[in-house]
């Protein structure tokens, strides 16, 4: 994907007739440092770098940002902002969210003298339909790579609509129906087609070519979200299906969707493609609240999401490690390359353990303590030698295994200092294609971030352990990693996730870890370094410079370059002369741009 150029702003201002005008920002100073990677995007020449005064958005489309925005404007707080951002997204980013999939979402909301301070996390992730079974993609439906993809048999039940209520309820100030107007106006009205939405759309358009009998199963992609293969740049996708839907769920709220007539047309959709999912599944479906997941890293609270998410545990144990092995090895300020390889050994430990220990609490016992204790963290850092990789079985605690375009982020910090970091999916670019016509919304296929075949890697590449096989209610194993960082001072720091599958945890780690891994300042500019353990490669965009190539490699790491390994967006608190501002960065890699005042 390229940078926003001169015709993504082109692009920009044309859906800007869906947008307020941004105010009272200015763009950061460009200037960085010399380090071991070549930033291919300055802050302040683009729309994608922007500080804030008072509040900011930070989604991965403009109209996105500037609806949570607006609600900020009308006296909401961070969570009325999330309910408006998120809706938008399931608009003007079909291909990554919406309200056929689920998320997670982390809250963190400061003391003040009539209250005390609160962190939270909202756990809505899809669950398995009552019908499927461990069993279900190896003995019932077969063919697990299509089945546990496409279709109706690839859908958990959506919990978007029930979980973003639910954070609503319990901390919302705006009334609901209004929250949802600007998503109602986005899809009545349109938006433009960008190079994001054109890249996750050509992919399936050459797969609908050359398999023509898709384009009859998945009618309403075909026709509506690839304009029968001829979708092209500045487009504009209208989608008053949805606008229906969002006008429902406004005026009746999550029973529109889990009891009525939105319901009856997800079953009978899916039913009709194949799959299990019978009503009695969604009036059943509940968001977890829960106790984020919470760690120190140099003496700042790390705040984030505990499992089904892997992200969280992966991010303590890599933030562990790495911090251990930076203490160990006072010459990593003089070499790069040994920096990046430590945290690559990190990284490879933290995946070994999320592919044995992870999965839905609920089901198994997860031994997240154990696992992000001093006393385990200290026996991984002690095995990382400084001059070489090793075999992927000499990772993590247990025996090895056999050998995206979905997903999107945003993060808001308001006025009042309160915070959401929230990450939601609908899995794989457009999810299982299949949509609820009568709607306008695709469905989910996170039944492929189960263990659908025991040993067989899923669609990003992970081996997990039978933990994660599907059970009636269970929820699949996610690297979704939505993360709040309070500075000592207990004020937000950074708040920050991202979109990429597997690769999410690792550009969250290299956000969250100061030093920077390469070397440079915080900024989602530069390009990433990513290893899951298996395959045994590193996955690096372009940019890294040759030395730190030349330096992995001599230490016998294969490195693979890569286009995008994820995206992300954060605000960041920064010092602006004597006081702070809100540094917001919607990542140039998706073509997002920030809002705020």
């Amino acid at each position: 994907m390229m940078s926003p150029g001169p015709l993504s702003r082109i692009l920009l201002c044309t859906a800007g007739l869906l947008l307020m005008p941004v105010v009272g920002c200015h763009a950061p100073p460009g200037n960085h440092a010399d380090a071991a990677a070549t930033p291919r995007w300055t802050p302040g020449d683009e729309a994608w770098s922007r500080e804030f005064s008072t509040y900011a958005v930070a989604a991965d489309h403009a109209i996105a940002s500037r609806a949570g925005a607006e609600m900020l404007q009308a006296g909401g707080n961070a969570v009325d902002a999330a309910v408006a951002t998120s809706f938008t997204l399931s608009v003007v980013r079909p291909f990554s969210c919406g309200i056929g999939g689920g998320g997670f979402m982390v809250i963190h909301r400061p003391a003040t003298e009539a209250q005390d301070a609160l962190s939270e996390a909202f756990n809505y992730r899809e669950t398995t339909p009552r019908g499927v079974g461990p069993a279900y993609f190896v003995e019932e439906v077969g063919d697990r790579y299509r089945a546990s993809l496409r279709g109706g048999t690839a859908s958990g039940v959506p919990g978007t609509v029930a979980g973003l209520h639910a954070a609503h309820a319990a901390h919302g100030r705006l009334d609901w129906a209004l929250l949802l107007q600007p998503a109602i106006r986005a899809a009545e009205e349109g938006f433009v087609v960008d190079e994001a939405y054109l890249a996750a759309a050509r992919g399936l358009i050459r797969e609908y070519e050359r398999t023509p009998e898709l384009q009859e199963r998945f009618a309403f992609m075909w026709q509506r979200f690839l304009r029968e293969g001829r979708v092209a740049l500045g487009d504009r996708i209208r989608n008053p299906e949805q606008a229906h839907a969002l006008r429902l769920i406004a005026t009746k709220g999550p029973d529109a969707f889990y009891r009525g007539e939105i319901a009856d047309a997800i079953v009978k959709t899916i039913r009709a493609d194949g799959g299990a999912m019978v009503a009695e599944d969604l009036a059943a479906y509940t968001t977890r609240r829960m106790r984020p997941l919470e760690f120190d890293s140099a003496g700042r609270r790390v705040l984030t999401m505990p499992p089904p998410s892997s992200g969280g545990v992966a991010l303590a144990q890599i933030d562990g490690i790495y911090r251990r092995l930076l203490a160990a090895h006072p010459e990593l300020d003089s070499d790069l390359a040994l920096r990046a390889h430590l945290y690559v050994e990190a990284s490879k430990h933290a995946f070994s353990d999320r592919a044995a220990f992870l999965a839905d609490p609920d089901f198994v016992e997860v031994p997240v303590e154990w696992m992000i204790s001093g006393e385990t963290l200290d026996a991984y850092a002690a095995s990382v030698r400084a001059d070489e990789t090793r075999a992927p079985e000499a990772y993590g605690s247990a025996p090895p295994l056999p050998d995206d375009a979905g997903t999107s982020h945003f993060s808001i910090v308001d006025a009042d200092g309160m915070a959401v970091a929230c990450t939601e999916t609908i899995n794989t670019g457009f999810g299982s294609q299949l949509a609820v016509e009568a709607f306008g919304f695709v469905l989910n296929n996170e039944m492929d971030d189960f263990t659908t075949t025991p040993g067989a890697a899923n669609a990003y590449g992970l081996v997990q352990s039978d933990r994660n096989l599907p059970e009636p209610g269970k929820r699949p194993l996610s690297s979704m990693t939505p993360t709040i960082v309070l500075g000592p001072d207990g004020r937000i720091e950074l708040v920050t996730g991202a979109s990429g599958g597997p690769r999410i945890i690792s550009i969250v780690a290299q956000t969250v870890l100061e030093p920077g891994v390469l070397g440079h300042a915080p900024s989602l500019a530069y390009p990433t370094l990513h290893h899951q353990w298996l395959p045994d490669s590193i996955r690096h965009e372009p940019g890294l410079n040759e030395g730190v190539i030349d330096g992995l490699q001599a230490r016998a790491h294969e490195l693979t370059e890569y286009g995008i390994n994820a995206v992300a967006q954060t605000v960041r608190r920064v010092r602006r002369g004597d006081g702070w501002v809100w540094r917001a960065e919607s990542d140039p890699r998706k073509g997002g741009v920030p809002a705020g005042h």
